[in-house]
């Protein structure tokens, strides 16, 4: 176990040094904290970086979050009606299914052409870069729970 703790540490570090980025203990348990919560909020970003770091202020985890997105080590997404997420998953046109139920999110690869997935009617003279795409709709345990509660409506009306 303590091996595997060094290992993600290590890969931590040589991500933060390939981004040409100071190593600090914050910014090594934010990385690791991001990889092994995906699409993880702030809060559960703080809690698990507290597991490693107790003395860690909210100040230094919203600022290693921060300074993570901006290089691109981690990417922020916000589903509408959402607070912040942080992931790992960068460097490709990937989207997201969310339930609207339990806010279960799942990513969803790009499946078909190159990105961007999409194209717009128009770009108004925009260069496209990426598109974002959230499907929603219940996971298949929220949808499995309003089905047995609709049959169980239905037959006690009966």
């Amino acid at each position: 176990m303590a091996e595997k703790k060094q290992e993600h540490e290590w890969e931590a570090s040589a991500a933060l040094r390939d981004s040409s980025l100071r190593v600090t203990k914050q910014r090594v348990a934010v990385l690791q904290a991001v990889c092994n919560h995906q699409h993880a909020d702030t809060e559960t970003v703080i809690l698990a970086v507290r597991d490693h770091l107790p003395e860690v202020s909210h100040q230094a985890v919203y600022d290693s979050l921060h300074t993570l997105t901006e290089v691109g080590l981690v990417r922020c997404i916000q589903p509408s009606g959402s607070v912040a997420r942080y992931e790992r998953r960068i460097g490709d046109n990937h989207h997201h299914m969310v339930c609207r139920s339990c806010n279960l999110i799942v990513d969803v690869d790009c499946t078909v052409g190159q990105a961007p997935c999409l194209t717009p009617s128009h770009d108004a003279g925009f260069i496209i870069e990426q598109a974002e795409v959230t499907f929603w709709g219940l996971c298949p345990d929220c949808a499995g729970s309003a089905a047995d509660s609709h049959g169980r409506e239905s037959a006690s009306a009966v």
